[in-house]
């Protein structure tokens, strides 16, 4: 069996047990690598404008390496052109902590809690899920509470 493997540009920032979850939840076997990135306000809101057409900060920006791959079972036979060595590229996460922390105290639980759930958000991003849709909006959120409860975390 395989595993996530997250880079995370910020040491202190534990994504394991969040990757092994998401692994998981959407029945991975490969071995899988995303990327997560942490910006300031001021540069969330700049690369949300570019991306998006949205001119205010943001949380958590997803950019998927590969399209149209939601419930796909990841190999490296299909997945030729994202590899990293032996490891399928899937894509980067940028996170705010500002935001993160703004929306933890709004949500009334920890900034760990808020940004493992963000974290956990973006990977299903990354692996094809969105919101859309009613109906993709579901099957996302039922996905982010299979791994919140493989986590151990309450909603």
């Amino acid at each position: 069996m395989g595993k996530l493997q997250i880079e995370c540009l910020d040491r202190r920032i534990k994504v394991s047990r969040v990757a092994k979850a998401v692994y998981q939840a959407t029945g991975q076997k490969a071995n899988l690598k995303a990327e997560v990135v942490f910006d300031s306000e001021a540069d969330m809101r700049y690369l949300n404008y570019v991306e998006r057409g949205i001119d205010k900060a943001t949380d958590v920006l997803s950019f998927p390496s590969m399209d149209n791959i939601r419930g796909v079972v990841l190999t490296p036979a299909i997945c030729k052109t994202e590899m990293d060595g032996r490891y399928i590229f899937i894509g980067s996460i940028v996170l705010c902590d500002e935001r993160i922390a703004v929306q933890a105290k709004e949500f009334g639980h920890s900034t760990v809690r808020e940004r493992n759930y963000l974290i956990v958000h973006g990977l299903l991003h990354l692996l094809g899920y969105d919101h859309e849709t009613a109906e993709d909006k579901r099957e996302m959120r039922d996905k982010e509470k299979e791994v919140l409860k493989i986590l151990g975390v309450d909603e």
